[in-house]
């Protein structure tokens, strides 16, 4: 039998991860839409001079907020990999 309070905690952990799970997946519709416009002006799957400032701000952020920056660095690097992946799906298919 678990602790109430332990119930209470887990069920905080299971609404944020909830929350993430749908943040992702409105930050995965606006990059679906980066990389059509990426592929309609012929413009390249990756930007690293954005995702340079991209994991300079997140670091940032993550700082104040008293997270790992090396942990939002790699969480962004694995986001910004996946984001790439599909940019250059969407370009080869506009190009077939």
């Amino acid at each position: 039998m678990s602790h109430p309070e332990l119930l209470r905690l887990r069920d905080s952990i299971d609404n944020i991860d909830a929350a993430l799970i749908h943040l992702l997946a409105e930050r995965f519709k606006c990059t679906q839409a980066v990389g059509e416009f990426k592929a309609t002006h012929d413009l390249p799957a990756a930007d690293p001079s954005r995702e340079a400032a991209q994991i300079a701000r997140l670091r940032q952020l993550a700082a104040g907020a008293k997270l790992d920056p090396d942990f939002a660095e790699k969480f962004l690097n694995f986001i910004v990999k996946e984001v790439i992946r599909h940019h250059e799906a969407i370009a080869k298919n506009k190009g077939a």
